[in-house]
């Protein structure tokens, strides 16, 4: 996949920079010179060819994992604008709290989970050997009202399969936001050459179940009393879609 052969580093210490950086989502230059104790030209030399190679971003004297964003989405429903594209360090917060109101019901545990990761790690992106996560968001008047996340382990038997959650605020639901998250979710997976994707819900989540099915999901297979919400255990609606 594009991931793995991007991060076939040639030098120890441009590997030790990448980590570093994508360790703490966003680090300043000088600041992660001095942790990695690094020359200054040796330094600023493998942060150009990771630069020029994509692999990480400066800004603002800032370096950050740097992921093809591909074009901006826009769109318009019922007079309300909508920008879809991928996510940046700097929406951490707003996303983290997107999706925690979203969820607000407790029926979306895999969400939930990823929200306090992401939380706890304080960093969006992920890009190393042992997973890759991207975040795709629907904001509207540059606030997050949506995303759609893929988690894609580096396990080589599970390689060809990613995780993906999506969700919407509740005053925005209704003008075809999920929909157009759920479709560039998929075109990443697609443009990463994943062959399958799946995702987990309590079936108390009919909302969830429905709009997967309504885009050609199927369910896979039900887990019986999986969950233990409020004192009642409920079951986990595992589905799927082939790419």
């Amino acid at each position: 996949m594009q991931f793995s052969d991007e991060l076939e580093f040639t030098h120890r210490d441009r590997k030790d920079v990448y980590e570093h950086v994508e360790r703490y989502g966003t680090v300043e230059y000088e600041a992660a010179r001095t942790a990695l104790n690094m020359e200054p030209s040796a330094f600023g030399h493998h942060v150009a060819i990771l630069k020029r190679d994509g692999i990480i971003r400066e800004d603002d004297n800032h370096l950050s994992v740097a992921f093809e964003s591909g074009t901006e989405q826009r769109f318009s429903e019922d007079d309300v604008e909508v920008v879809i594209r991928q996510a940046h360090e700097s929406d951490l917060s707003g996303l983290v709290g997107a999706i925690r109101m979203a969820i607000d019901d407790e029926t979306y545990i895999v969400a939930e989970n990823i929200a306090d990761i992401v939380d706890h790690e304080n960093v969006l992106l992920r890009h190393n050997d042992l997973r890759s996560r991207v975040f795709f968001v629907a904001t509207v008047n540059e606030d997050v009202v949506g995303w759609v996340h893929l988690n894609a382990p580096e396990i080589e038997k599970l390689s060809h399969t990613a995780e993906l959650t999506v969700g919407v605020l509740p005053a925005y639901r209704g003008y075809g936001i999920g929909s157009h998250l759920l479709q560039r979710g998929l075109e990443w997976a697609t443009e990463q050459e994943y062959e399958k994707v799946y995702n987990s819900v309590p079936s108390t989540n009919e909302e969830a179940i429905e709009f997967l099915d309504s885009h050609g999901w199927e369910t896979e297979a039900v887990r019986e009393d999986h969950y233990l919400i409020d004192g009642e255990y409920i079951d986990e609606v595992m589905m799927a879609v082939s790419l």
